[in-house]
């Protein structure tokens, strides 16, 4: 009797995975502050592009961000400025940290527009909570 109940909700489980797409749909790679701290202070190799609207990356942001104001990458006009770091970006297989003020939307955004332009998905890391989140704020650049 376990093992029909067992079966029947292993059956419903892969139906609901079925009808609502792989699990892993949309998932993005995420970095813990912990560890770009970590990468800032080792000055390890990674490229820190940091998309928050002007007035929020004057009053922070991790050093050696480079500044877009490319949030909240939706338009043409926002993807423009990506565009003007694909050429530093792709210099070299360091990993690319996108920091947006609370790392979903705008973050996630830029993660798929990189991809799309050919940026290797292996190297793009979403700085979880984003700007709003870093837990740091000794380390800030302002």
């Amino acid at each position: 009797m376990h093992r029909q109940i067992l079966s029947i909700a292993l059956a419903l489980a892969a139906c609901v995975l079925l009808l609502t797409g792989s699990a892993f749909a949309g998932s993005y790679n995420y970095i813990a502050p912990e560890q770009v701290k970590a990468n800032l202070e080792h000055k390890a190799p990674m490229h820190v592009l940091d998309i928050q609207v002007a007035d929020a990356y004057a009053k922070h942001h991790l050093p050696g961000a480079m500044q877009s104001c490319a949030y909240p990458v939706k338009s043409a006009e926002d993807k423009a400025k990506l565009d003007a770091f694909l050429g530093e970006i792709s210099k070299d297989a360091a990993p690319v940290v996108i920091v947006c003020p609370r790392g979903k939307g705008g973050a996630e955004r830029t993660y798929e527009y990189l991809k799309e332009k050919g940026i290797a998905e292996s190297r793009l890391l979403i700085l979880e909570g984003g700007q709003d989140g870093w837990p740091y704020p000794e380390s800030l650049a302002n």
